[in-house]
């Protein structure tokens, strides 16, 4: 039911975030383009939406593949560039590191689950429509964060992937989330947690560093969250006491 120019725009957008995961530039594109049949109405909205986004990084399509089939299947892949010895991974965390996230989160799963149940509310759509991948944050991190992922599946579940990666273990505050006043209004505080914690498809930066060697963030809202510790696994905490919460986030092949 989506607009096609959305569909577009988001299957752009998931893809350049994990280019900004990385701390790279994004540079080319290809698409494989899956359709029932030739709408050229639908595709004019689709390209317009995917050339939207692209746009916005200077990202080129430079090939790719159209078929026909029974369901429209969108598949874009993205490949970038990043300066010798600055790419950022998941595996370089280190004990006593801050734990960091870029935005507020949540706001996409909520959007999602405005969009299913048909409940006015834009702000909340669009972050689900339209998300922002943090690609200027994700280069000028690069030599600054010790480790990084985008939080696509969950924050639990994408937090724990980085700590896993890095052989560390880590510990979340509940009440320091970065959350949206629409989001806070819109939802009960258990619902709100929930899509907070383990929605997905935010396409926010979940990053570790020293406070000493962040960089200039501009008007981009980052908040520390917790910190790296020895061991392994995560442990959420409210109000300093341990908060049994367990999420591993979407899980790709169940």
């Amino acid at each position: 039911d989506l607009d096609p120019a959305a569909i577009g725009f988001r299957a752009v957008a998931v893809n350049l975030s994990d280019i900004a995961a990385m701390g790279a530039r994004p540079r080319w594109m290809t698409l494989a383009l899956t359709i029932p049949s030739a709408d050229r109405d639908w595709l004019e909205r689709f390209a317009e939406g995917l050339h939207s986004a692209a746009a916005e990084h200077g990202v080129a399509l430079v090939g790719g593949d159209t078929t026909s089939g029974a369901y429209v299947v969108v598949t874009v892949q993205i490949t970038g560039e990043v300066d010798p010895g600055r790419m950022l991974l998941r595996s370089g965390a280190q004990v006593g590191d801050t734990i960091y996230v870029t935005g507020t989160l949540g706001d996409a799963a909520a959007g999602l689950a405005v969009l299913a149940e048909e409940q006015p509310s834009p702000s909340l759509v669009s972050r689900f429509l339209r998300p922002s991948a943090r690609v200027a944050f994700g280069r000028a991190l690069a030599g600054c964060a010790s480790a990084a992922i985008d939080v696509s599946d969950g924050l639990v579940g994408d937090l724990c992937k980085l700590l896993a990666a890095s052989n560390v273990g880590g510990e979340i505050d509940l009440e320091r989330l970065p959350l949206s006043a629409d989001l806070e209004a819109a939802f009960d505080a258990e619902t709100v947690r929930r899509f907070a914690l383990a929605g997905g498809d935010d396409y926010e930066l979940c990053f570790t560093a020293r406070p000493e060697v962040l960089p200039d963030r501009g008007e981009l809202r980052v908040t520390a969250i917790g910190k790296v510790t020895a061991g392994s696994g995560l442990t959420c905490r409210e109000r300093s006491e341990p908060v049994d919460y367990h999420d591993s986030g979407y899980r790709h092949y169940a």
